[in-house]
Parts: structure tokens; sequence; C-alpha cells
């Protein structure tokens, strides 16, 4: 079931890069905020396994402003056993195309698949959409997430709060063609990138497009594993915050 509400989330910060995938050595920004970077954004402040985020619109609160900056970064990638990277011997200097002191609005809706909904309708602690829009919406009031959100990369950090009539989309448009919108996994745990070819801010507004956005819905992220003394202090807070709903 997807939520007929809209989630409204303003996210700012001084510096943002929205990294585009074509080019590999050195980091070009997007000129706004990709929908795989805002529902990154929403899911640190809230996420649950029984319930996905569905994108809907990025406002644009502020003109476009690229900045270039020089960046340590290292010349390997990460092994994908975990070995260690010697970074003494493999660290190099590159330059990036940043962003530079942005402001966004994310809209955005809760989905919960019917089958889940039906399961726990006569419980104790139902499953419902409503349920999970109310525990963002204190959780963003109150400061709360699980790990700073970040605007494309985790040294550019973003301050989050609930939007006011004072927050308006900057008007003008831009066209960006090609962007990327999500990674999508499937059953195996295969990463699949999906881009959608006609992109632009129209009147401050990029529309996300609705068909990759229920695409999105079926994928299959493969969730690292975790100790079960960490489950279970997750467990227990969710459990207090669903208390109090």
């Amino acid at each position: 079931m997807l939520d007929s509400e809209i989630i409204r989330l303003k996210v700012t910060g001084d510096f943002a890069c929205f990294t585009r995938p074509d080019l590999k050595v050195e980091r070009m920004s997007y000129p706004c905020m990709t929908p795989s970077s805002a529902r990154g954004i929403l899911e640190s402040i809230l996420w649950r396994p029984e319930f996905q985020w569905f994108i809907r619109r990025i406002i644009v609160l502020k003109p476009i402003k690229f900045a270039s900056i020089k960046r340590n970064e290292i010349s390997k990638k990460q092994n994908p056993k975990g070995t260690p990277i010697e970074i003494t011997g493999n660290r190099v200097q590159r330059n990036s195309i940043v962003l530079k002191d942005v402001g966004y609005i994310i809209e955005a809706s809760v989905y919960v698949e019917e089958n889940l909904i039906k399961s726990t309708k006569n419980s104790n602690r139902p499953i419902t959409v409503k349920k999970y829009r109310e525990m963002f919406e204190r959780r963003v009031r109150k400061g709360q997430c699980w790990h700073q959100p970040c605007l494309g990369t985790r040294e550019f950090a973003a301050d989050f709060s609930i939007p006011n009539e004072r927050d308006i989309p900057f008007p003008f448009t831009y066209p960006i063609g090609s962007m990327l919108y999500d990674m999508y996994y499937d059953v195996n745990g295969k990463a699949i990138p999906l881009f959608f070819y006609d992109a632009a801010i129209i009147n401050g507004v990029l529309l996300c497009p609705e068909d990759k956005a229920q695409e999105m819905l079926s994928s299959k992220h493969i969730q690292p594993k975790s100790s079960d003394e960490y489950n279970r202090v997750v467990y227990e807070h969710y459990n207090k915050e669903e208390a109090s709903i």
C-alpha cells in the first residue's frame, strides 16, 4: 500500500557532491540531488525492513553554484573480502567539482506491502503506513537519526528539518539529460543501475519518474549482517517508539 500522504523534508548544507557515474577518475556532481541520495537521507533518519520510501519530487531551494576543490582519496578499490588498504602508499590528490550552498525539499511517501498489513491486522501492533509517517515526522522534529545524513559523500553533512511556508522552489529551469535514479538489486543481489534520460529541473522542481519508483519497490537490497546485540538494541528502540504513537 502506497501512502497517499506526502512527507516533506528540508535538507541544507555548505557543500554537496552527487557524483556522476560517467566520470570515473575525478568527481563531478550532478547539478542537484539524485533520487538515490534522497532515499539515503530518508533512510538515515528512519529505516525499517517492512517499508520502503517512494521518492516523488526534489525541490531545489537555492541557485546552482559549482566549486572546485582538491581532496585526498585512494587509488585502489576496496577488496570484496574486506582486506585493509594501505593508505600511505595509495594516497592520491584529485580534483572534485562540487555544489556549494545547497538546499532541497524531499517529497516522498511510505510504501508497505499489502500482505504485511493483512498479516498484522489483528495483532496488538498492526503495520500501517500512518504509523511510519508519524514516527518519521517525530524523529525529524527531535533531530534524531541513525547516522548523520550526508549530501552525496560522508564529509558533506546535511542539516535536516521540517520545511515551512517560506521554503519555495528557486524559479529556474535546468536541463540535466541522463541521470542516475538508483541502484536496483535483483534476487541474487546483483546491482543494476537505473537511469532516466530526460531529467530536468523545471521551475525549481525535479520530478522523479513514477515508473522507476515503482520498479525500485521490488529491489532486493542485501543488508549487511549485524550482531545479535545490535539487533536487540534496535528492536527495543523501535518498540519504544511504536508504543509512544
